[in-house]
């Protein structure tokens, strides 16, 4: 009988980049897109922006994460992945992965959920910017051409 192995599932994206993290029960092996994370990401940057969902709660090395990730260029996968992390954390702790309840029934406050903690490092929100599209008559975006007055 085979044995299934226990996912937590997390969809992030940024810009025109959109990944898919799948978290198990692990030693901390980082695969993306069946490659390597610093074979993926040579850039030292963007492992950290990566991994720093998992800084957040504390659980670097706990986990075998497996990301599927297309679209845009390196820095947008990053920002998607991180996004993606952090939403497969919550995912985990709120199945029960980890008991960590907000506040007890007389007020006192407790341990912090994934949930807040990624919250207040601000991993959760969805990064909105995008590449502004060039307008007619222009160069770029807003690059005009330079105004001769002779």
């Amino acid at each position: 009988m085979a044995v299934s192995k226990k996912y937590f599932y997390g969809t992030g994206r940024r810009k025109s980049s959109v990944a898919r993290v799948f978290l198990s029960k692990g030693e901390g092996k980082f695969t993306v897109n069946d490659r390597e994370l610093a074979d993926y990401f040579p850039r030292e940057t963007a492992r950290m922006i990566i991994e720093r969902p998992l800084d957040a709660v504390d659980m670097k090395n706990r986990f075998d994460i497996k990301v599927t990730v297309k679209g845009g260029g390196l820095t947008g996968q990053a920002g998607a992945v991180r996004l993606g992390l952090a939403r497969a954390l919550v995912v985990y702790d709120e199945e029960g992965g980890t008991i960590s309840k907000a506040a007890t029934a007389e007020g006192e406050e407790g341990p912090l959920t994934f949930r807040q903690k990624l919250r207040q490092g601000d991993h959760l929100t969805r990064d909105a910017r995008r590449v502004e599209r060039k307008k007619v008559g222009l160069r770029k975006a807003r690059k005009r051409c330079q105004y001769s007055k002779r």
